[in-house]
């Protein structure tokens, strides 16, 4: 029987929010000008194509989300297909690429701070840091306020977004277009690797699934507003950067804060520096909820030391989990600011540790979705599609790989699978918040 709860939990609404923030995240700050670097105009096939990839690919997180609510979240379905080895090399690989992803996620918005108020480089690692804490600090209260937060955040990001394309509209010109592959057709490919950027997300919520307060309901009608959301932001800002901005998309370094000069007036820049925070809060917010969650379920069930496993359960805050997360993120960023690395190779080295969870996360649903239905076709053409993915990110997959052969290593040093729940074949508490 699904779950059918009184208790507080994530609405549609909420959920909707969190999957927003979670996937459009960084990616509209700044991919626009960097995949133009890369394929120029044609850069935009590329953002079609992962836009048309995130409709199969969200259907099958929310299908698999909607059955087996769960806080392992990718980690849980691959235990249930392949075992516990492929899911604690899962888990390991999605959670220790939160904390590496969110130092450049927090310093592209630093950058557009840096810009507005000056500092330069000190003021876009301080900036960095108290985003990494402030979102640190809302999760403490637990995924239902960091969620009603976060749904106020997404109108707000939305309005101004939309505001920012219908001022450069006058400003657009079919001409700048062309010529439409500067860097001939091969570029699209390696263009569509550096957006998983922009596309990764889908997995992160799934590890909040058992907060919904209906999983099998609400989970579909929060992703479909999202899948609609966000294709219709991206596309927009990304036509419109081209557009309007023409050759000079690849070189700008705030191409929403151009946007807004052109069809406002240089006044107006400052109004990025908001829709660059709230981006980054949003996007920081959904992954340090959804990976604090999977490290406790983690803990839960052997893969990470049992001390991570307080505040496993469903509407419970996993305090230890986000603390560990909070301090490798800033210790990240630590040895950013000191090492000076480079942004464009820390967010290629997090897309391909994203790609290999989403090419076993996708071949787990395939296996546990009903054949014949629809779930399970949008489950095959998604590992398909991220299998390509996979081969396009090419050496950059290789931190994935390392950390993921850590987790073997640690799963054949310190199992403890007797003493824990085997969830592929789902425990009486899995098995009574899910559907038959």
């Amino acid at each position: 029987m699904t779950r059918m709860t009184s208790a507080p939990g994530l609405t549609v609404p909420q959920g909707a929010a969190l999957t927003i923030g979670a996937v459009l995240g960084t990616g509209v700050i700044s991919l626009p000008s960097l995949a133009a670097g890369i394929a120029g105009p044609a850069s935009i096939l590329a953002w079609l194509a992962l836009i048309l990839l995130s409709v199969p690919l969200a259907g099958t997180f929310a299908a698999l989300g909607a059955r087996y609510p769960d806080g392992g979240g990718v980690s849980t379905y691959v235990r249930m297909a392949f075992g516990t080895k492929a899911a604690t090399m899962v888990g390991w690989c999605f959670y220790f690429a939160i904390p590496v992803g969110a130092p450049p996620a927090a310093m592209f918005v630093g950058g557009y701070v840096g810009d507005t108020v000056g500092g330069g480089r000190t003021t876009t690692l301080v900036t960095a840091a108290a985003l990494i804490v402030t979102v640190a600090v809302m999760n403490l209260y637990g995924v239902r306020i960091s969620g009603q937060v976060q749904l106020g955040l997404a109108a707000v990001l939305a309005g101004l977004l939309l505001i920012t394309m219908a001022a450069a509209r006058p400003q657009a010109l079919v001409s700048n277009l062309t010529p439409f592959a500067p860097h001939g057709w091969s570029a699209i490919g390696p263009a569509a690797a550096l957006l998983v950027w922009g596309f990764a997300g889908w997995e992160a919520v799934t590890s909040l699934s058992s907060d919904y307060r209906n999983p099998r309901r609400d989970i579909p009608r929060a992703t479909v507003i999202a899948v609609v959301v966000i294709g219709v932001l991206y596309l927009g800002v990304v036509l419109s950067s081209l557009m309007v901005l023409g050759p000079e998309t690849a070189s700008s370094q705030a191409p929403l804060a151009d946007l807004l000069a052109i069809g406002l007036g240089e006044p107006a820049r400052g109004v990025t520096t908001v829709i660059a925070l709230l981006l980054t809060v949003g996007a920081i917010n959904a992954y340090f909820g959804g990976g604090a969650r999977l490290g406790a379920a983690l803990g839960r069930d052997g893969a990470f030391p049992r001390w991570f496993a307080k505040g496993s359960g469903a509407g419970e805050v996993p305090r230890r989990s986000l603390a560990v997360i909070t301090a490798l993120a800033l210790l990240a960023l630590l040895t950013t600011a000191v090492v000076g690395t480079d942004l464009q190779a820390s967010v290629l080295l997090v897309t391909g540790s994203f790609t290999l969870v989403y090419v076993v996360g996708t071949a787990a649903a395939v296996r546990l979705l009903p054949p014949g239905t629809l779930a399970h076709a949008g489950a095959v053409v998604s590992l398909v599609a991220v299998t390509g993915l996979l081969v396009l990110t090419g050496r950059h997959v290789l931190l994935g790989v390392a950390v993921a052969l850590t987790a073997l290593a640690y799963e054949a040093a310190f199992s403890r699978r007797s003493n824990t729940p085997n969830l592929a074949s789902p425990s009486r508490t899995l098995s009574e918040r899910i559907a038959p």
